[in-house]
């Protein structure tokens, strides 16, 4: 009996726990199951499509730019160590676009140049006195006036004149006894330029003139005036530059991987922004047998007619030129938006895969500029796919994860304080000077430009202050400068390629202004100010500030490598030397 029970017990227990698994079980493992799509939920994390650096747990919006949040990228197993990849949807927002490289062929292409007009060094003249004397009346009154050959340009009192005229009466009574010493005199006059005419008027006479004339020896325009009325001048002193300006010269630059495409007597077709609707025909007139070893350019020269005054010296010019061709090869070629400028180096994004979105960065070697196009000479091929539109994103996103970008060409951790870029902010400057359409304008609101305006304009406050050596009101501007910059509203700029230039050049400013207003020496506030200009030049011409902007350059800052600044005049007035070389620079651009 006992034995029975026992058997029972057991069997309920048995019955007891094969109900309870069935009861139980199947929701343990739904739960389990629930519980793992809960935690694989809960790690997904979200970011900004502008700012990768912003990972939050949950979505919402972005704390820099207050855009959507997207979901963040799965980890990059599989990649090589400078490969990145972005998600379909930061493609899709920052419009990234790509191009399979080929070839084109540049036969026939024009190539355009940018120079300057110059005077005809040719047809310029030097008026000289060709005796000692005082000016007693000098008829040219200013800079820029016309004269005539022959005219009169000025009466001097001459001492030795008027003791050599005497000399001239007395030997004149001489001349038959002394024939060698009355021919002597009279030549002695001629050397001193009077002419036959005055000589015999005063031998007829007997009289002594007291003021001689100077005469226009060639016609044209005064570029420089020399002396003063009643100034004393010696013996072959200047005293005008007269320039004949029925021609002028217009010199170009021209790079040395360029100079095999020139050659003398090639035409040339010259525009101006003074006369927007004309093109001017010259032809090359020289080429400089002497390289630069700064700039790495050497001086292309045309002639150019102007007998109607069209060209004024140090005017803008741009010309097209017909390339000169050896052969009929084809050269592989790359849309200009496709490249990045660091300096010394040429950066494009390269897509390694055709079916994903994965971009490592190329350095390459470029060529000439073809219009829109540059010839690659190193570092890509046939068939290679690269990015050419929203190549700035591909490269922020690139910097945020450590690989290897246009500013660190060795990966790894980004350099985010000011002393990453000192090395190449002027070279930056110098590229973006000869690359302009880098930096074409970027179409943003009024409003926008309004608050840039304001930082703008603080900035032109520091550069006075520099100029004047007043560091201290030099700090205080720079402080109004950060302080304006935080409240330009970066949510005006809708367009995601103008947003990612602001946000990049935003923070060098704020490190360039920052420098400046924490330091009381004045050589290393125009240290710090020679990046913020490099930064606030890129500001204004890709966004603008509704008013004309001079873009100034002086070789002689930064110990000879040469600096820019801003300004809102023509006129230069030095921030990097103050008064001791206060005009010493030049206008390299006019920003509209």
């Amino acid at each position: 009996m006992k034995n029975n029970k026992i058997v029972i017990y057991i069997g309920l227990l048995a019955v007891g726990l094969l109900l309870g698994w069935l009861l139980f079980g199947g929701s343990s493992n739904e739960s389990a199951e629930h519980n793992h799509t809960e935690t694989t939920e809960t790690n997904q994390m979200w970011t900004c499509s502008m700012h990768p650096q912003i990972m939050q747990p949950e979505s919402g919006d972005c704390p820099i730019c207050g855009m959507d949040l997207i979901p963040a990228a799965s980890s990059a197993d599989g990649l090589l160590a400078d490969q990145f990849k972005l998600t379909e949807n930061a493609m899709a927002l920052a419009n990234i676009q790509t191009t399979v490289v080929g070839k084109g062929n540049v036969d026939g292409n024009t190539l355009k140049l940018s120079g300057k007009i110059a005077e005809n060094e040719e047809a310029n003249a030097v008026q000289v006195s060709y005796f000692s004397g005082r000016i007693e009346r000098l008829n040219v009154s200013f800079t820029g006036e016309e004269v005539r050959k022959g005219q009169l340009l000025a009466t001097i009192y001459s001492p030795e004149l008027y003791a050599a005229q005497q000399e001239l009466i007395t030997a004149s009574s001489l001349k038959e006894s002394q024939p060698a010493l009355y021919k002597a005199v009279r030549n002695k006059l001629k050397l001193w330029k009077l002419s036959e005419s005055q000589i015999n008027q005063i031998e007829e006479t007997q009289k002594v003139k007291e003021n001689f004339p100077v005469y226009a020896t060639v016609s044209g325009t005064v570029t420089e005036k020399l002396v003063e009325q009643g100034d004393y001048i010696k013996q072959g002193q200047p005293l005008l530059k007269i320039a004949n300006l029925n021609t002028v010269w217009a010199n170009f630059d021209v790079y040395e991987n360029q100079i095999d495409l020139f050659e003398k007597g090639q035409e040339v077709l010259v525009t101006t922004n003074a006369y927007a609707n004309k093109e001017f025909k010259g032809k090359v007139d020289f080429i400089d047998p002497i390289l630069n070893t700064r700039t790495r350019t050497v001086t292309l020269r045309v002639v150019l007619n102007n007998k109607n005054d069209v060209f004024k010296p140090g005017m803008f010019v741009t010309a097209n030129i017909e390339r000169v061709s050896n052969n009929n090869d084809e050269v592989l070629t790359i849309p200009a938006s496709a490249v990045l400028w660091t300096g010394e180096r040429s950066v494009v994004y390269l897509k390694t895969n055709p079916d994903q979105t994965v971009f490592e960065m190329r350095e390459v070697v470029l060529g000439n500029q073809n219009g829109n196009e540059y010839e690659v000479l190193e570092g890509l091929f046939v068939g290679n796919e690269i990015v050419t539109n929203g190549t700035f994103t591909v490269d922020a996103a690139a910097q945020l994860q450590g690989k290897k970008s246009m500013m660190n060409k060795d990966g790894g951790k980004v350099m985010t304080g000011h002393e990453g870029h000192l090395g190449m902010d002027n070279n930056a400057s110098k590229k973006e000077s000869d690359h302009t359409n880098m930096n074409e304008r970027l179409t943003v609101s009024e409003k926008f430009q309004e608050q840039l305006k304001v930082v703008y304009n603080d900035y032109i406050n520091l550069k006075d202050a520099l100029v004047k050596e007043d560091s201290k009101n030099t700090s205080v501007n720079a402080t109004s400068l950060l302080n304006n910059l935080s409240k330009v509203d970066m949510k005006l700029l809708s367009d995601n390629n103008a947003h990612t230039h602001w946000m990049s050049l935003v923070k060098e400013i704020q490190s360039s202004a920052t420098s400046i207003s924490k330091t009381s020496d004045i050589k290393a506030q125009r240290d710090h100010f020679k990046h913020l200009s490099s930064h606030l030049i890129n500001a204004v011409q890709l966004f603008g500030v509704n008013e004309k902007v001079y873009v100034e350059f002086c070789p002689m800052a930064d110990n000879n490598n040469g600096a820019y600044w801003l300004s809102k005049e023509e006129k230069v007035i030095n921030p990097y030397f103050g008064a001791a070389m206060l005009t010493c620079g030049e206008v390299k651009q006019v920003i509209e």
